[in-house]
């Protein structure tokens, strides 16, 4: 059974930087699509960026790029989502999530259902203020 854990949601400025975490256990496979997805209150969860465990292979939402970076430490299993240049818009619960039947791309998450990610973690909150 595979566990996420989110940490690092906060409050912030626009035009500020902050990096979630996303602790990962319960698999060895190295064939799971992760990522980072969001929802604001009244909203649609959206997918934001997302990382792909067998080629390293990234794809990211048009909204985030050049702004946001998702990287993975293998050696404390843990997903980042480096997050700068921060807009009120930003503001939602963050999850990471997990899944090996999809392709690693948010545009093809986004067309087939984010809400079918096999594995979730509770999310953490990022607030923007302006």
């Amino acid at each position: 059974q595979v566990q996420l854990v989110e940490s690092g949601g906060g409050s912030v400025q626009a035009g500020g930087s902050l990096r979630l975490a996303c602790s990962i256990s319960g698999y060895t496979d190295s064939s799971y699509c992760l990522g980072w997805f969001r929802q604001a209150p009244g909203k649609e969860r959206e997918g934001v960026a997302v990382f792909d465990s067998e080629d390293g292979a990234t794809s990211y939402a048009e909204s985030v790029k050049g702004r946001f970076t998702i990287s993975k430490d293998n050696a404390k299993n843990t997903l980042y989502l480096q997050m700068g240049s921060l807009k009120p818009e930003d503001t939602a619960m963050y999850y990471c999530a997990a899944d090996q039947r999809f392709p690693c791309r948010v545009g093809a998450i986004q067309a087939l259902g984010v809400m079918l990610m096999n594995y979730w973690g509770q999310g953490t909150q990022v607030t923007v203020s302006s």
